[in-house]
């Protein structure tokens, strides 16, 4: 039976270059797979999955309005899909997150999504709120803070390396705008950047 799974990391822990790997080994199978990725992130190219290590493939986009299962579906009518693998799939929203499930449950295609797990706040992101809710399987990538303890947050910061503690919650960047952290250091990271705010 086919199944939804997500992989969540924070930033640099490798998640678009294991999404690449996995298409390889699909592709190297003979097997067709289908690749998405988020529209807003143009870090690299609009409608690319590319990875720090410069591994890159072309991916549908998805945005807001996106019909993931309707497109999948006739993507699959035209070719015989044996996977779905999505890119920054905490953009996803909560009824695309849906439409991807109805793609294992009723079509018997898997899909593999990755994404970051929060924002540069601790707070879920809404797509990747509704994966852990309801994935088959939940994978954890890793990734390593300064300190050599797991990174599990993100960091956000300015162009001097300070933490950033307001703004949106969508703000697109790389390693210039983010920092993967354990939550020990991210927490005191985000208390000094406070405790600045406060006393300006």
């Amino acid at each position: 039976m086919a199944k939804l799974y997500f992989y969540y990391a924070s930033m640099n822990a490798g998640k678009s270059t294991t999404l690449l790997q996995a298409d390889f080994n699909y592709r190297e199978r003979g097997m067709e797979t289908m690749l998405w990725t988020a529209a807003l992130d143009d870090r690299y190219g609009v409608g690319q999955v590319t990875s720090r290590i410069g591994l890159m493939a072309e991916a549908h986009k998805f945005d807001p309005e996106s019909n993931l299962f309707e497109a999948v579906s006739e993507e699959s009518r035209q070719r015989p899909l044996a996977c779905v693998l999505i890119d920054e799939a905490q953009f996803l929203s909560r009824e695309q997150v849906l439409q991807v499930a109805r793609l294992a449950d009723e079509a018997g295609i898997p899909v593999l999504c990755y994404g970051l797990r929060t924002d540069f706040s601790a707070e879920l992101f809404p797509g990747s709120a509704a994966l852990l809710g309801i994935a088959d399987a939940l994978v954890e990538l890793k990734a390593v803070c300064e300190c050599g303890r797991k990174a599990t947050m993100n960091l956000r910061v300015d162009e001097r390396g300070r933490a950033v503690v307001q703004g949106a919650q969508t703000e697109i960047g790389g390693n210039d705008r983010y920092v993967a952290m354990c939550r020990r250091h991210f927490m005191e990271k985000r208390r000094e950047a406070a405790a600045a705010l406060t006393s300006a």
